[in-house]
């Protein structure tokens, strides 16, 4: 090993001791399992595979053909659906291609905003769904939460090619079926992003998107605890198009150690302890809510039904960003993220995003919440008390020792 690579084997070791002294709450963020991590850095990547099982344009496909049918396979079986493509990058690729299957440039979509919870590629003025589409946005009421009746008024009059459904940053349950009714009403397709919430809809604890939604994309490792990648799920007569849309249309040759990953990440899933595992995802954000709330935090929607909370910091005089830094410094991981209406700007924000999936992966649970509920009220609530900032740090350390990362 030459001095630069060992630079870099020194810096993924000092990164994994970062994650095990750090109580990680991004809700986009998670823990996945070693025979994962094993599959991610196997010998599959050396291997290019561009095209689909049987039909690659490469030769000495025979094993990553059968790797990447299991994974296919697994998905379908999983979400019960009868088409799975499991070879997007991530979830923002899995949206791309998704779009090339069934819009042309320059149509029109709706999608949530930003700032009330959307992602990116929902239609972002400066992303490529907010350049390459005429893109219009639904919001949140004043509390929060989505307005079925004024987003259906909203499509009625914009009459987009397809509404995009799913959030990066949105506590509470989403109804596909009342999504797929505006979309019916508008003669619009329907996508349904479920990258956050896919874990939950695996095991039951939220409503699928599958019988609703034309297209839905999703990625491997929030709460469905996989590898960094996405896929995309629909039925047998898009299979065609979606297929084509990925390669040759958007991506070249797939990543099969990934997809690796995700085939064992789907057959995890499948296991009754993923199902208790969810349960207590869920479990923990209620009392993380209900500890903030006694702390006097505000809480977008009040609450959450699912394994993020979204805090309104206003009423506390801080910003999401400098809540962010002081939470960083003790080792506690979120981050800043704008609320609905938000008068700072998204690189400021007024709002934290905190999350449960991978704290929960660790084997935290309900008094582990009190614990992590009162350092947060102790920092944000003293922001210059770097004695007090320095005791917290330790006891983090201490406390994480118990609950070892996979």
């Amino acid at each position: 090993m030459n001095n630069q690579s060992k630079e870099i084997f020194d810096l993924i070791e000092k990164e994994k001791i970062r994650q095990e002294n750090t109580i990680e709450l991004i809700a986009s963020e998670n823990f996945c399992s070693k025979a994962i991590r094993d599959a991610c850095g196997s010998v599959l990547t050396n291997k290019y595979a561009e095209g689909y099982p049987q039909k690659r344009y490469y030769s000495g496909c025979e094993f990553v053909d059968d790797i990447e049918a299991i994974a296919i396979d697994s998905a379908k079986k999983l979400f019960k659906c009868d088409f799975a493509n499991v070879q997007p990058h991530s979830g923002s690729n899995a949206n791309i291609i998704s779009y090339f299957s069934f819009l042309n440039s320059g149509d029109k979509i709706l999608g949530l905003s930003l700032d009330c919870g959307g992602h990116l590629t929902h239609g972002f003025k400066l992303n490529f769904s907010g350049t390459n589409y005429e893109a219009f946005q639904y919001t949140t009421d004043q509390d929060g939460f989505l307005d079925y009746d004024q987003i259906l008024k909203q499509a009625q009059e914009i009459k987009p090619k397809m509404i995009v459904c799913g959030a990066s940053a949105y506590p509470r349950k989403i109804d596909f079926k009342k999504f797929r009714e505006i979309a019916d009403s508008c003669n619009a397709y329907l996508m349904a992003d479920m990258a956050h919430i896919a874990g939950l809809v695996a095991t039951d604890l939220h409503m699928s998107p599958i019988p609703f939604a034309d297209v839905i994309t999703s990625t491997t490792h929030k709460t469905l605890r996989g590898p960094r990648g996405g896929f995309i799920l629909s039925n047998k007569e898009n299979e065609e198009k979606i297929n084509k849309a990925a390669f040759p249309g958007f991506q070249g040759g797939p990543l099969e150690h990934i997809i690796a990953g995700k085939a064992i990440c789907f057959i995890e899933a499948m296991d009754l302890s993923f199902v208790e595992y969810q349960k207590q995802v869920l479990k923990n954000a209620k009392i993380l809510e209900q500890e903030l709330l006694n702390y006097g935090f505000d809480l977008v929607t009040g609450g959450t039904d699912n394994h993020l909370l979204l805090v309104d910091l206003r009423k506390k005089n801080i910003s999401g960003k400098k809540a962010q830094t002081l939470l960083e410094s003790v080792g506690v991981s979120v981050n800043k993220n704008s609320i609905p209406n938000d008068p700072k700007s998204a690189m400021v924000t007024s709002g934290i995003r905190i999350g449960t999936p991978a704290i929960t992966t660790r084997g935290c649970k309900e008094e582990e919440m009190k614990i992590i509920a009162k350092y947060i009220n102790a920092v944000l609530s003293n922001p210059e008390d770097l004695d007090l900032h320095n005791k917290i740090k330790q006891e983090i350390k201490e406390l994480l020792k118990n609950f070892p990362t996979p």
